[in-house]
C-alpha cells in the first residue's frame, strides 16, 4: 500500500512545521562576554567622586574667626582697634589674619588704604611707616564749608593750598601749593558745614601751613587717583 502526501486545496503540498520559515533560520546568538575590569573601574569612580564630594562639604563646614576693617583706615596709619570686627569665614587656606591676634593688628599700620568691609590679610599690615617719623609734622586745620571736600576722610591725600583772603594785600599775595601729597590722619565735624582735619606734611612747610590756617587761608583739594 503507497502512502501519498495530501495537498491541500490550492494544489500546493503543506509545509511541515518546523522544517522552514523565518525563526528557523536564525544565527545563533553568541553568549554576552563579561568585562569585570570595566565593572570594577565604574565602581572605583563612583566611590571615588563620592569621596570627594563629602570631603567637600565637610570642607565648607570648617569655619575660622578673622578679622574684618570696620571703617576706612589711610595707609600708613596706625589701625585702631575700633576698626576690627570678628566674622566666621570658610577655611579657604587665604592668608587672613585670626581674631586672635587683633590685638597685636592694633599695633601695626595699613600698607595700603582699608576699606570697610575688607578680610584682613598679613600683606595688608606693616611694623612701620614712613607718614611720620623724622621730616614730618602733623597739622591741625580749622576749614570752613567750601575749603574742604564734603566727603574728606581719613587717608585720603590732598593738596594743601594757599589762598589769600580777599582785601589782604590784594594784588600780590597770589594763590599756590604748599603741598603737592599731603596725608589725611584724621578728620572731625566743625560748624557750619567745615570740618577739624590733621593732614601730615613736611616740617619745612608745618609752620607756613599753620600760620595760614590759623587765618583761614588753607584749602584742602583731594587727589582720588592717588593712595
Amino acid at each position: 500500500m503507497r502512502i501519498s502526501e495530501k495537498t491541500s486545496q490550492d494544489g500546493r503540498a503543506s509545509t511541515r512545521p518546523g522544517l522552514s520559515g523565518p525563526a528557523s533560520r536564525r544565527l545563533p546568538v553568541p553568549p554576552r562576554e563579561r568585562k569585570p575590569a570595566l565593572a570594577a573601574l565604574a565602581v572605583l569612580l563612583i566611590l571615588g567622586g563620592a569621596l570627594a564630594t563629602t570631603l567637600l562639604v565637610m570642607r565648607s563646614g570648617d569655619r575660622v574667626s578673622a578679622v574684618r576693617i570696620t571703617q576706612q583706615v589711610g595707609a600708613g596709619q596706625l589701625i585702631p582697634q575700633t576698626a576690627l570686627q570678628e566674622v566666621q569665614i570658610a577655611d579657604t587656606g587665604v592668608d587672613y589674619v585670626p581674631w586672635r591676634f587683633k590685638d597685636q593688628v592694633a599695633t601695626t599700620y595699613a600698607a595700603v588704604t582699608l576699606l570697610p568691609g575688607t578680610l584682613l590679610t598679613q600683606s595688608m599690615t606693616a611694623t612701620t611707616t614712613d607718614l611720620v617719623g623724622p621730616g614730618r609734622a602733623k597739622v591741625g586745620l580749622s576749614l570752613k564749608a567750601g575749603q574742604m571736600p564734603a566727603d574728606l576722610r581719613s587717608g585720603d591725600v590732598v593738596q594743601v593750598i594757599y589762598v589769600p583772603a580777599t582785601g589782604r594785600g590784594a594784588g600780590t599775595a597770589q594763590q599756590k601749593v604748599l603741598a603737592t601729597a599731603a596725608r589725611v590722619d584724621g578728620v572731625g565735624s566743625g560748624r557750619s558745614g567745615g570740618g577739624l582735619v590733621t593732614v601730615v606734611v613736611d616740617t619745612s612747610i608745618a609752620p607756613a601751613v599753620a600760620q595760614y590756617a590759623s587765618s583761614g587761608e588753607i584749602a584742602l583739594i583731594t587727589l582720588p587717583g592717588v593712595k
